[in-house]
């Protein structure tokens, strides 16, 4: 495929030096346009659209009317203008400096013999492959910030549908917990309504999580001490809530992943259950769950003030709810344990902050 023959417009009042310029750098591969001021030289790079393109400029300094420096800045001025070659006869440094300070490509000296032609095709050739590199390095900015644009649209849409997703899995959930609400309200049998009771529990604890995911900023985390509350007051309102009117939360605002956060309030669900059911079996007592940081590790306790220890073996439970807590615990990587100076009873739960590294876990002691 052959290459365009470059142009380069060369704007000078002398004509006999122009004449020379052509036939010079035309033997080098060049098409030469001429204009003898800069007004014209200016009118012929603003109709360059209309009348073939000019790739390169070279630019006499002295010359009637608009000398080269104001044509320059005018130059510099046109969208897409092609790169300047300063050229005078004049040995003052100071308009070198001038002249590339306000744009030019490079700058030269010229002679009336024409010997400084040479050297004007390597700064011509210097001032194209200049501007090649420029327009490549503004095409791949410019592919850049596109490619930033999609991924951020891209993203936005991700989030958009996660939200969605977890705004439907939420209320999907939430109307399971409320038909097994309806079913431990009408159920005759105690065993039956405390099943039904505890499957709700599970089910609305991960219910919360799509819920505070939904009305989150950030979809990638939980704020713990929020969906506890949540969690908490779910409970209050269960078959079981006239019993858990001291039910009480002490929680920092730690975030962690939506994941983890469900184990916690599975965990959380089971036991205060647990505590609703055996620890006050004359009526019903303070239960407080509390939630802090100890360094890269998190602490979390269920306690109550009952009867500890000596609460009778309930001939009917089947285990399930302590198989839970050991599944969950394990999801999270957490020793389990009581504690023993606790005068009623107190689950203590400690955990990383961030998932254990894969192969790493830690030694629960499941209760």
């Amino acid at each position: 495929m052959n290459q365009r023959t470059p142009t380069l417009l060369y704007i000078d009042d002398d004509d006999a030096l122009a004449r020379l310029v052509d036939r010079g750098l035309t033997r080098r591969g060049y098409r030469v346009v001429h204009a003898a001021s800069g007004e014209e030289g200016l009118e012929r790079i603003r109709r360059a659209g209309a009348e073939g393109g000019i790739d390169v400029v070279a630019l006499d300094q002295y010359m009637p009317g608009l000398d080269g420096l104001e044509t320059l800045e005018q130059i510099m001025a046109i969208p897409d203008a092609p790169p300047v070659v300063f050229v005078t006869a004049s040995q003052d440094s100071s308009i070198a400096v001038t002249a590339l300070k306000a744009g030019a490509a490079d700058y030269l000296v010229k002679d009336v013999q024409g010997d400084f032609i040479p050297l004007l095709h390597v700064a011509a050739e210097g001032a194209l492959r200049q501007a090649a590199l420029q327009r490549a390095r503004e095409e791949a900015e410019a592919e850049i910030h596109a490619s930033r644009d999609r991924y951020a649209a891209l993203a936005a849409e991700r989030e958009l549908l996660l939200r969605e997703v977890n705004h439907r899995v939420g209320n999907s959930l939430q109307i399971i917990a409320s038909l097994l609400h309806l079913q431990a309200s009408s159920a005759a049998q105690n065993e039956v309504k405390a099943a039904l009771t505890n499957a709700m529990g599970r089910v609305a604890a991960v219910a919360q999580v799509h819920r505070r995911l939904y009305t989150s900023q950030d979809l990638k985390s939980v704020v713990l001490n929020q969906y506890l509350d949540s969690l908490l007051e779910d409970l209050r309102r269960s078959a079981e809530g006239n019993r858990m009117s001291r039910l009480t939360l002490k929680a920092e605002p730690i975030e962690i992943d939506p994941d983890r956060a469900v184990a916690v309030g599975i965990i959380v669900n089971e036991l205060v259950m647990n505590a609703v059911k055996y620890a006050y079996p004359d009526g019903a007592g303070p239960i407080h769950v509390e939630l802090i940081s100890q360094g890269d590790d998190l602490l979390l306790s269920i306690s109550d003030d009952g009867v500890g220890d000596n609460a009778k073996a309930d001939p009917r439970s089947t285990g399930m709810g302590q198989r839970i807590v050991a599944a969950m615990a394990s999801k999270l990587d957490a020793s389990v344990e009581r504690d023993p100076a606790h005068s009623g009873t107190r689950v203590l739960l400690k955990f990383g902050r961030m998932p254990a590294a894969p192969g790493k876990t830690s030694t629960a002691a499941a209760s």
